[in-house]
């Protein structure tokens, strides 16, 4: 049995792959990854969005996994390697602490298009950068690239996937659905340990949360969604909406 490429950001805010949770979430993701492998043989880019810690990065390395099993490689990528470094934010004096700031100017939508995007699509050139700058030492990796087989599947995650910056890039677009009062459990739960709980609330709840509203807001994003899962139960996942 042939083993398919599988192509890694070089970043180091790396979440580990998931163990299979229940077979009903194996049988869902398969399907996806069925439907997905069948939409064209050419190279494609799909998008997880959803709050934070809607289980984006797991769901998206579930997916790669899957989309290999039919014999597709996979380009695997998170739009958080894609912010401008934490010193550029100092250099040029704006904000990126409140939801506003947050949702407004972190972004490198310049190098999401033309880095990863535009040339990992089915006319793109193929040469595909995987991490923008890393989110925790703000290493410059804009110029190392991979060359993406013609029929090479990109899984990328993240918050704000639709905006109009980047959506009419994505090939089929997934949205995860909790509620936000779930969002903000799991988040404090999961950055607790590094940030503490107190900073951890806050965090999610005044930079985060406030962000995503802005968001629902401006673009409706689940309403550009292909398919829309509701990812309350991890183990028991369930579309909900697809198009």
């Amino acid at each position: 049995m042939v083993q398919m490429q599988a192509f890694e950001s070089v970043s180091t805010w790396r979440q580990p792959e998931p163990v299979p949770l229940s077979p009903v979430r194996s049988r869902l993701v398969q399907a996806i990854a069925t439907q997905i492998a069948g939409l064209s043989a050419a190279r494609q880019r799909v998008a997880i969005d959803g709050y934070t810690a809607a289980g984006k990065t797991s769901f998206g390395h579930e997916l790669a996994t899957a989309l290999r099993s039919f014999g597709r490689p996979t380009l695997r990528a998170s739009l958080d390697d894609f912010k401008y470094p934490w010193s550029h934010a100092r250099e040029h004096g704006y904000d990126r602490l409140t939801a506003e700031g947050y949702y407004r100017n972190p972004w490198d939508f310049s190098s999401i298009r033309r880095l990863l995007l535009e040339p990992a699509g089915a006319f793109g050139s193929g040469v595909v950068t995987l991490c923008g700058h890393d989110p925790l030492t703000g290493e410059d990796w804009r110029d190392a690239t991979i060359e993406a087989p013609a029929d090479a599947v990109l899984v990328a995650d993240g918050v704000f996937a639709f905006r109009p910056e980047l959506n009419d890039q994505w090939d089929f677009r997934i949205w995860l659905d909790i509620d936000p009062e779930e969002s903000l459990r799991r988040g404090v739960a999961r950055d607790s340990a590094s940030e503490g709980p107190t900073q951890a609330l806050r965090v999610h709840r005044d930079r985060y949360h406030g962000a995503e509203q802005i968001y629902l807001a401006e673009v409706a994003p689940r309403a550009h969604a292909d398919i829309v899962i509701d990812n309350s139960d991890l183990a028991r996942p369930r579309v909900v909406e697809a198009r």
